[in-house]
């Protein structure tokens, strides 16, 4: 497309941060160390996690850069940086999350594919843009539309990125058109980042943000806009990014069988500690939790007994406010940082489990839940310590 390209190699990555975690050099994956992610409620650019399927695209001429919108509608039409950036600007705290956050434990049950993620294949950020609501009223789709005139239910988004999966084609995803024309559902066309211009790794010089959706929904490096009548039939909707039971393995799968992964469930995660030694004493425990669909959390419980017993820890978002569950002034597609304390005496497993305001749970073991995907482990997030006393 004109002003952009997807370089064939990866002699153009972008610098990055050298604490990440790398999961993959080439595609360029990686995390944050766990202690880093919670150290603030909004994520540093540069330790947002990285989740790429080919070499990072270049914008050669961010003046002929556009963003075409056809498809199911009566006037399609290309769109400039200048057209995006003259809609309302708003900016919506969101957190992102791979589908595949915690498939490092998932695959001890039993073996799965994908690239093997700790706990911080999340973030999150404050994302500024166009809403997409507005953007599709440009062409002529009215807020709050479930179908265009002519057929269109599903708006497809189309990158740049090129990737092996779709056979050297562009990775692409959709949402329903409801979803995309309901101003209250938040979804941006991006151009900024934690206040800042959003840098290649993140997408520049135009991404969608899905709140409360799998990261999968969000593509980067937008190429185009499509309003079709089916959901997108790209690789990573069909055949990828869905939720299989334990008994479903590659011999006996059949990918229309499930619906793609949408909403996130319920997670959190503890990343103050890892399975290491403590010494004995009043130890502090913190992590994240979120859901998805902007589901607020209600509450999130701790054990420092492996789950036989409970305490319930604080939970919060900016710093001198008091976060309650879906009130207007708490962000509703962010996640929440919980703060617990507890003496810890002999080894032990900590646990945590978040419930959101819709009363679900995350499950207590994480073979109910095992998929040969090894995506969405919202099982209970346990830490193994073990307890060194004092020789004083």
């Amino acid at each position: 497309m004109p002003g952009i390209r997807s370089p064939s190699d990866y002699s153009q990555e972008p610098q990055r941060h050298p604490a990440l975690k790398i999961n993959a050099k080439e595609p360029f994956n990686a995390e944050p160390p766990r202690q880093a992610l919670v150290s603030s409620y909004v994520t540093p650019t540069e330790f947002f996690y990285k989740r790429n399927h080919g070499p990072i695209p270049v914008v050669d001429d961010i003046e002929r850069y556009c963003v075409s919108v056809h498809g199911l509608i009566e006037k399609p039409k290309e769109l400039f940086m200048k057209d995006i950036m003259n809609l309302p600007k708003y900016t919506v705290t969101a957190t992102l999350q791979c589908a595949g956050n915690r498939r490092t434990a998932m695959s001890k049950t039993r073996n799965v594919r994908g690239v093997g993620w700790d706990v911080a294949a999340l973030g999150n950020a404050i994302w500024g843009g166009a809403k997409l609501a507005d953007v599709l009223e440009l062409v002529g789709i009215p807020k709050s539309t479930c179908a265009t005139s002519a057929g269109g239910k599903h708006v497809e988004f189309v990158s740049i990125d090129r990737c092996k999966e779709e056979k050297g084609g562009p990775y692409k995803a959709s949402i329903p058109l409801s979803q995309a024309t309901n101003p209250e559902a938040d979804v941006l066309l991006a151009y900024e980042m934690n206040g800042k211009t959003l840098n290649r790794d993140h997408g520049y010089p135009l991404r969608v943000v899905v709140p409360g959706v799998i990261g999968a929904r969000s593509v980067k490096w937008l190429d185009s806009i499509n309003i079709d009548s089916q959901e997108c039939q790209g690789f990573f909707m069909q055949k990828d990014y869905k939720m299989f039971p334990p008994s479903v393995n590659w011999d006996n799968i059949d990918w229309s069988t499930r619906r793609p992964q949408m909403d996130f469930p319920v997670q959190s995660a503890i990343c103050s500690l890892e399975d290491v030694n403590v010494r004995s004493g009043k130890i502090t425990i913190k992590g994240y939790a979120v859901s998805g669909g902007g589901r607020g959390i209600e509450r999130v419980d701790i054990s420092i007994d492996g789950g036989k017993t409970w305490i319930e820890a604080s939970r919060y978002q900016k710093p001198g406010v008091k976060y309650i569950a879906d009130e207007e002034k708490s962000d509703k597609w962010a996640w929440v940082l919980f703060e617990a304390e507890a003496d810890i005496n002999s080894n032990t497993d900590i646990v945590a489990k978040a419930v959101d305001t819709a009363a679900n749970v995350q499950p207590e073991k994480v073979e109910d839940i095992w998929n040969l995907r090894g995506v969405l482990n919202t099982s209970w997030h346990r830490v193994h310590v073990q307890v060194r006393h004092s020789s004083m």
